[in-house]
């Protein structure tokens, strides 16, 4: 019996070549505007006002990101997003480890009901709460305060946060628990000792997703914070580049540059294990 011949590499690059063009144009589409965005923050005035646009530009200039740091409560409103977003994410990782722990180890009444509690948040818009919960924090004296913001963002990462927690937890052999308690651990012990460091690309996946999610929201944070300005946030800060002729884009796109950085500067720190987090919170358990 004859073996099949393997195919040529031309014909297998002529058969992706279709492949490989999508998705080069859906790269190019992508990063194009974050491409304009950074070169229009170097770009001098002149460039940026042109009728012609420039894709490079006619000479760079720091001018607009020292308008942009320089601008009133940069260093301010960048603290407040700082903490607020590592508060969130801190606190949907305790909670969601204890929660996705109990649904994938242990076997209770109620335990499908309340995933499926889990999912139904996940999928729920959360614009659509933005007036009950204005109404709520207005009631009980929460508006223009951080802390609302932080646990408005803890509720919108921790049902993603649960889920991937749990089949990753699901995904972990329990027998490796059992033989340490078999030598001596308790069961909160055994699961920090042995399950804990091999959840690390499931945390660092969930901690991305709250990371980016808190960063950039803005619609919770210009509809909550009214009157006590120095408790906003970057993104509500950002669209508050005007001067008397207008929009000042140049420092607007620096700011956003600026703005963008924090949420690369953690992907990159934590890509290696994004993918393995995800596909092992999505297909185990």
């Amino acid at each position: 019996m004859s073996t099949p011949r393997p195919r040529p590499p031309v014909r297998r690059a002529l058969r992706r070549l279709p492949l490989n063009a999508a998705a080069a144009l859906t790269v190019l589409v992508c990063l194009f505007p974050v491409y304009w965005m950074v070169t229009t923050a170097f770009k001098p005035s002149t460039d940026i006002q042109s009728y012609d646009p420039r894709l490079v530009p006619s000479r760079w200039t720091f001018e607009h990101f020292r308008a942009a740091v320089g601008a009133d409560g940069f260093a301010l409103f960048w603290r407040n997003s700082l903490l607020v977003t590592l508060s969130a994410v801190l606190l949907a990782l305790l909670v969601a480890l204890g929660a996705a722990y109990a649904v994938a180890r242990m076997r209770w009444r109620g335990r499908r009901q309340f995933m499926l509690a889990v999912f139904i948040a996940q999928m729920a818009p959360w614009e659509s709460l933005i007036i009950p919960i204005y109404i709520i924090s207005r009631d009980t004296g929460m508006l223009d305060r951080l802390p609302t913001l932080t646990l408005i963002y803890f509720m919108i990462t921790l049902p993603f946060t649960v889920v991937v927690l749990r089949g990753f937890i699901a995904g972990i052999p329990p027998e490796l628990e059992e033989a340490a308690q078999v030598d001596g651990c308790t069961r909160a012990g055994a699961f920090r000792k042995v399950a804990f460091p091999l959840l690390a690309p499931g945390l660092m996946a969930t901690s991305l997703f709250g990371f980016i999610t808190a960063w950039n929201e803005f619609t919770y944070a210009n509809f909550l914070i009214i009157k006590q300005q120095d408790s906003r946030t970057l993104p509500v800060w950002l669209s508050s580049f005007q001067s008397t002729f207008g929009t000042d884009w140049g420092a607007t796109m620096a700011a956003s540059t600026l703005f963008a950085l924090p949420a690369l500067i953690v992907f990159l720190a934590l890509q290696r294990h994004v993918t393995a987090g995800l596909a092992s919170g999505g297909v185990k358990g």
